[in-house]
């Protein structure tokens, strides 16, 4: 079946309108409300599987989708029925639940213009959309957060040599699932980006400029690897992850981190960006080596279903790949190229992440998954940390998670049990 020819923007849409003006009978416009629903839940990925979604369900053989500038989807076609709507937004419901929009009525979330009745109310809507877009599109670019500049860089760079960055390093542990219960796999270091943006103070988006963070990133990952030194941890784990650029593999902190730090059982997982490899395959190939010399793995991050399929997997060959779990992805419970990715891979080394409830650890599991990580796992961890010590009604398990996640710094001395806040499962 054809898919529907995707357009941007609300001044196409009026385009499209004037076209079928004078023969508007039998036509309609499905108008999806994506700016209603939550923040978290207006996700690019999100909005491709809802759109997908009502495109399957409607089954659009003829008709163009338009997203338009504030996130809301327009399908113009013929004979789309309340019944065949319905039916989308209950299957979104289970996916959304906690989503405020989909609790209501269907028509909340998702409306059909029937022409030629409503043409001129929904024309006259659009229309309107266009005005506004044009008035408030000076407004909204002042209220941003500027964007980083080459110019910066050396303010930045000076207060990060400032910074012990061992206080900003953070850890989140990958737990696998066993008959008995759970056990960490690995842990993950990192530097949020939001700590990072408060630590600099300057009210500058870091992300804006792709290349100026790359550049800042790799800067970042040498001083990371040197904050180890510094950490106040007594039990470390077996298998340690970072997210590295593919050439700090190369930097002379990696090599001093594998060589001096590291313990001869102890196994480095570098986790890279799909990014970072399709740009330089040759480099990617050339750490996979070096790091497999060394008796480390390599991780390909922040990976989908959609996504994973679109890579070959028999020409990379990574050792692990790390999927991110979204709620609509419950509706992907039989996907063949999933499957023999995973079959292909091996169960173990694909780690499902952001895991916000039992939901995504059934549909991993469905597929054979049992390595996952994310804020449920967080919550199972310290639950089980918690049950270990005397002194767990003295704070909370929000408490307890942050202190966890810190190599050092006063919040985690204010543990008095540290033998059993450092404890792995």
């Amino acid at each position: 079946m054809p898919k529907a020819k995707v357009v941007l923007s609300e001044k196409y849409l009026l385009q499209a309108l004037d076209r079928v003006a004078k023969n508007a009978l039998g036509y309609s416009v499905l108008y999806i409300n994506i700016s209603k629903l939550k923040p978290k839940n207006r996700q690019p990925e999100f909005v491709k599987i809802i759109a997908l979604l009502f495109e399957s369900i409607i089954g659009i053989a003829k008709g163009s989708m338009f997203i338009l500038s504030n996130g809301d989807i327009a399908l113009l076609s013929k004979n789309i029925t309340e019944a065949e709507i319905d039916e989308a937004v209950k299957k979104l419901r289970g996916g959304l639940a906690a989503d405020p929009v989909l609790s209501h009525d269907s028509r909340d979330f998702a409306l059909v213009y029937s022409f030629p009745k409503d043409f001129l109310t929904f024309y006259g809507k659009i229309e309107k959309m266009v005005a506004e877009n044009d008035e408030e599109t000076a407004a909204v670019r002042e209220e941003k957060q500027p964007p980083v500049e080459a110019g910066d860089m050396d303010k930045i760079i000076s207060v990060l040599d400032d910074v012990d960055m061992s206080e900003l390093v953070k850890r989140q542990s990958v737990l696998q699932t066993h008959n008995h219960g759970f056990s960490v796999l690995m842990q993950e270091f990192f530097i949020a980006v939001k700590d990072l943006s408060a630590c600099i103070g300057d009210n500058k988006d870091l992300l804006a400029n792709r290349w100026l963070f790359q550049y800042l990133t790799q800067l970042l990952d040498k001083k990371m690897l040197m904050a180890f030194s510094s950490a106040e941890i007594a039990v470390w784990p077996q298998k340690i992850s970072m997210n590295l650029n593919l050439s700090s593999v190369f930097s002379r902190e990696f090599v001093d981190f594998a060589k001096k730090f590291l313990k001869p059982e102890q196994q480095i997982i570098v986790e890279v960006q799909v990014m970072d490899v399709l740009n330089n395959l040759k480099l990617y190939h050339e750490v996979k080596d070096i790091l497999h010399k060394g008796g480390h793995k390599l991780l390909i991050d922040s990976l989908s279903p959609v996504s994973l399929s679109m890579l070959s997997l028999e020409n990379l060959r990574p050792d692990m790949i790390k999927v991110f779990w979204e709620p609509l992805l419950a509706y992907d419970n039989d996907n063949e190229n999933f499957k023999k990715a995973v079959s292909s891979l091996g169960a173990e080394n694909v780690i499902l992440a952001k895991c916000d409830g039992d939901e995504a650890l059934r549909w991993g599991m469905s597929y054979g998954i049992n390595t996952f990580q994310g804020p449920f796992m967080d919550e199972i961890e310290v639950a089980l940390i918690r049950r270990q010590c005397p002194d767990a009604k003295n704070c909370t398990a929000a408490e307890c998670l942050k202190r966890r996640r810190l190599l050092q710094g006063m919040f985690r001395d204010e543990c008095s049990h540290k033998d059993i806040l450092e404890k792995l499962l």
